[in-house]
């Protein structure tokens, strides 16, 4: 029945969109479609393998297995001024929801109004002027009526005026106008929960995507300082075979030239490496001048398994989709809250009190005490197409909703899938540049001897030099993107955040019935 307080609640309950069904991702045979257990294409490369349908742990990044970084992202957990940022707009959320349940209940109200009153004498019962009796009150107070006096008028009144009493108001949710903003408040609060899982998620991925980058450039820049100190080892050999005339002009200007392309390398790689580290800083919560640790590419360990999600149980783990879910879902609930304003609103208003000169009077005898009771019922007639507007505008929102959600739902879909196709494509780089690598090393040792012996001029062996150290940056560069694949892979997922000891979003029913119970009214 409408007329309780588990009554119907109108507007549309909310259902979950329909999506398009979806097996797997547009990916090869080593990832998607690998069977559980089934490794990856390897060479002398460590090896990965794809776990269908395994479940993700939320400290994931231990996995890498480097004590620093577990230490670092503990640390951010607490430092990082993001995630306080998510918590205290959760809490906020959550405040919102306890208000709006209070709406449910009377507002009980007392009040307390003493006063005082002095009332003039020319106010008073015996004022000044002519009586109803006739004679006449003069203005002048004490004259002898020997002298022509009259009866003197009243003085001042002084009196005082006491009033107690208790208020009550009630609103009762007949159509479910409060359950529906009750919904939809606390959808948002969800929301919000969600949110802050994601901050985590996201924290944490940025920290290892840094630390990874912290080890590449830590390398890359010690590889360089290498080719810098060989070029000029050989800078000056060819000085001294030049002043003793085993080599040319010519060959000394070449040489010196290599020298310069590589010192060239050296800034650029040293400004991204202390700009990573300044960020790395930002993310761990800590001031710029503040020590950070460093990190290698052989501390971090390639997870061995990784997890693999299929699309049905990627849009219950991703916390933006959960995220865009819950915002339909409140978008859904301020339909009811618009239709029912178009409907009739039941007021009941009473009173309880007494008045009396003295306090303590107040409440002696009945005829100091007082009490209303007032039923109202308001229904709007006409009001220009407001709330008719309002309600299509709630419609269309909602659908505003529905189609972000899908649109984020996709977006999910695509992410795990150019993850999958990175962890391919990088899997296969980093055997290419495993393979260059050692090539051009053989090579450059080759030439090295060659030249030694005459064989070979020193423009091929700069040449060869050059190649080996450009394969040298480029594996360690395929290293730390397979690294990275793999962080990313986890993000992509989900992270992991249901596992996580705060993680779940309470499902216990907010409102002080049974949504169940309310029959949907269109």
């Amino acid at each position: 029945m409408c007329m309780t307080l588990a009554g119907c609640a109108v507007g549309p309950d909310y259902a979950r969109p329909k999506l398009a069904e979806s097996s797997g991702y547009a990916v090869g045979s080593v990832t998607a479609q690998s069977e559980s257990g089934q490794s990856s294409k390897t060479s002398s490369i460590t090896a990965q393998k794809f776990a269908i349908e395994a479940d993700i742990r939320n400290d994931w990044w231990t996995l890498f297995q480097s004590p620093k970084l577990n230490t670092l992202i503990e640390d951010a957990f607490k430092a990082n001024p993001t995630i306080e940022v998510a918590q205290r707009a959760l809490n906020a959320a959550q405040q919102n929801v306890a208000a709006q349940q209070g709406f449910f209940y009377p507002t009980i109200g007392a009040g307390y109004t003493p006063s005082r009153t002095k009332l003039p004498g020319n106010l008073s019962s015996n004022a000044p002027g002519i009586q109803g009796d006739g004679s006449v009150i003069s203005g002048y107070q004490g004259t002898p009526a020997s002298e022509g006096g009259t009866p003197p008028y009243n003085g001042a009144t002084i009196y005082n005026f006491q009033t107690a009493q208790l208020t009550v108001g009630f609103v009762p949710d007949v159509f479910g106008a409060n359950r529906r903003a009750v919904e939809s408040t606390q959808a948002l609060a969800n929301a919000q929960k969600y949110q802050l899982q994601a901050a985590y998620v996201t924290l944490a991925t940025n920290i290892v995507a840094a630390a990874i980058q912290d080890a590449m450039l830590r390398q890359q820049i010690a590889i360089t300082k290498d080719m810098i100190d060989a070029n000029q080892a050989a800078v000056v050999l060819v000085q001294r075979q030049k002043n003793a005339g085993f080599a040319s002009q010519l060959e000394l200007s070449m040489q010196q030239s290599a020298l310069g392309q590589v010192r060239q390398q050296l800034p650029p790689l040293q400004k991204q490496f202390e700009q990573n580290r300044d960020l790395l800083r930002v993310l761990a919560g800590l001031t710029q001048d503040k020590p950070i640790p460093g990190f290698a590419l052989d501390e971090l360990k390639l997870p061995r398994e990784l997890p693999l999600t299929l699309p049905a149980r990627l849009v219950e783990q991703r916390p933006d989709v959960k995220v865009a879910e819950e915002q339909l879902r409140a978008a859904n609930a301020q339909i009811g809250v618009a239709r029912a304003a178009r409907l009739p609103q039941i007021l009941i208003n009473g009173s309880l009190g007494g008045t009396a000169a003295n306090f303590n009077q107040m409440f002696w005898s009945s005829s100091g005490m007082f009490f209303d009771l007032v039923l109202g019922i308001a229904q709007p007639i006409f009001d220009g197409g407001t709330l008719k507007a309002r309600e299509f505008a709630a419609s269309e929102t909602m659908k505003q909703a529905a189609a972000q959600y899908r649109s984020t739902v996709l977006t999910a879909f695509q992410n795990v899938a150019d993850t999958l196709h990175a962890i391919e494509a990088d899997t296969r780089a980093v055997e290419v540049a495993d393979d260059l690598t050692v090539s051009s090393k053989r090579a450059y040792d080759l030439t090295q001897r060659q030249h030694a012996n005459g064989y070979l001029d020193r423009l091929a062996l700069i040449n060869a030099q050059q190649t080996y150290q450009q394969a040298l940056l480029n594996s360690t560069q395929a290293q730390a993107n397979r690294l990275g694949d793999s962080a990313a892979l986890f993000q992509a997922l989900g992270g992991g955040w249901w596992n996580g000891p705060e993680a779940k979003v309470p499902d216990t029913n907010p409102l002080p019935f049974d949504l169940n119970v309310a029959q949907n009214q269109d």
